[in-house]
């Protein structure tokens, strides 16, 4: 379903994600703005972006080494850190913090923040201080979502508080915003292993437990895509795909294999047999002419001799006697007749046939291997609209 806007009072996207539960038995609908925003952030944003700020800004990098404060509230990243973790209502009502905890190279609704540059990104991944604080934040976040960071390797679980965490989760859609912002944030700064196994959870959680099934939508349309590795998004979609329901409605990812498979090699694979066969009637037809001609005119019969003794005629010897109407017992036969005048363009028929094949099945995998319902090999255009990494 195509993505509702609404501007809260302190100027935020309120629920352009998310879908309302009231619209749960209404069939999905992909969105061009969300494959297009995705696109461009996995791609590495590559159409007309540009490094607008003097590398020696850094403001990101500067305010998690706790040197100048967000703005406009005027507070330090280790206030927010140690000050704010647990107060739930901060949380959710500031609309200011999310963009300077989680920077993106791209332009949010807080215009006091700034945009990540290359130079900047590869400062932050350089600065341990940056990088511990950053990591905090993120399990700060976590928190507050009602979810909690196990290991070093990105795996979550349910927090203690998950029961009453979760059901604001699927009531305050807006927060699906700043989830997308953060797995993109993630990604920047060199946290890309962490997307897919909190990715993983929540779509668990939205259609295998049932805990927040309004965050499905966009766990589908906005999530999952924020994953560079087209893999790991492949395991994901088919996950989603096996659980989801009703499974009719399921828009995302790559075909079902009944449907891209079945029918196409179905219909071609006969093909090569038949023309086959017909080519070795034709073949046995023009060897009894051969053979007639031979018996006729002794001349003949002594060039055939002679032929006998060329290399390869020892292959036409042994496969001479069968009439099976298999595909080894024409390229033989084939090969036999390739010095007559008019036997040229039999040979041309088995040739093309395996070509054929091969181009029907490199077809159907490449139909198997793309997300064809997601858009996910290709740019989606270049028309301009809001999207989530702007909604924060």
């Amino acid at each position: 379903m195509m993505a509702t806007l609404t501007i809260s009072k302190s100027g935020e996207k309120a629920s352009s994600e998310g879908g309302d539960s009231t619209e749960a038995t209404t069939k999905p609908k992909r969105s061009f703005y969300a494959a297009r925003d995705l696109y461009k952030y996995r791609h590495q944003y590559p159409q007309n972006f540009k490094d607008i700020r003097y590398q020696n800004d850094l403001s990101n990098l500067r305010f998690y080494k706790n040197k100048i404060p967000f703005k406009p509230d005027g507070v330090y990243i280790e206030e927010v850190l140690n000050k704010w973790k647990g107060d739930y209502e901060k949380l959710e009502h500031n609309h200011t913090y999310i963009q300077w905890l989680f920077p993106l190279r791209e332009q949010g609704l807080n215009f006091y923040a700034k945009e990540l540059t290359t130079y900047e990104i590869e400062e932050f991944k350089k600065t341990k201080e940056a990088i511990k604080r950053f990591l905090l934040a993120y399990k700060m976040m976590l928190e507050f979502f009602g979810i909690k960071l196990v290991d070093k390797t990105g795996n979550v679980a349910r927090a203690v508080n998950w029961q009453e965490r979760f059901q604001h989760l699927n009531e305050s859609q807006h927060n699906y915003l700043r989830i997308t912002r953060i797995l993109k944030s993630l990604g920047e700064l060199g946290y890309e292993s962490f997307k897919s196994p909190l990715v993983k959870f929540i779509l668990h959680e939205a259609l295998v437990e049932n805990t927040i099934p309004n965050i499905k939508q966009s766990a589908l349309e906005y999530f999952v895509y924020t994953i560079r590795d087209r893999r790991e998004r492949r395991k994901l979609l088919r996950f989603a795909q096996k659980h989801y329901t009703p499974s009719e409605n399921f828009i995302w990812g790559p075909p079902r294999k009944e449907q891209s498979e079945g029918g196409g090699k179905a219909q071609k694979m006969p093909a090569p047999p038949t023309s086959g066969h017909i080519s070795q009637t034709s073949m046995h037809k023009k060897s009894k002419d051969s053979k007639n001609s031979s018996s006729a005119v002794h001349l003949n019969g002594k060039t055939a001799e002679e032929k006998k003794a060329a290399p390869g005629r020892p292959g036409e010897e042994r496969d001479r006697p069968s009439a099976e109407p298999s595909g080894e017992a024409t390229k033989p036969r084939n090969t036999e007749d390739s010095n007559g005048e008019n036997s040229n363009s039999e040979p041309e028929k088995t040739v093309t046939s395996p070509t054929e094949q091969k181009e029907s099945t490199a077809s159907s995998e490449k139909e198997e291997d793309g997300d064809s319902h997601s858009k996910d090999c290709e740019d989606p255009g270049a028309a301009g609209a809001p999207d989530d990494g702007q909604s924060q």
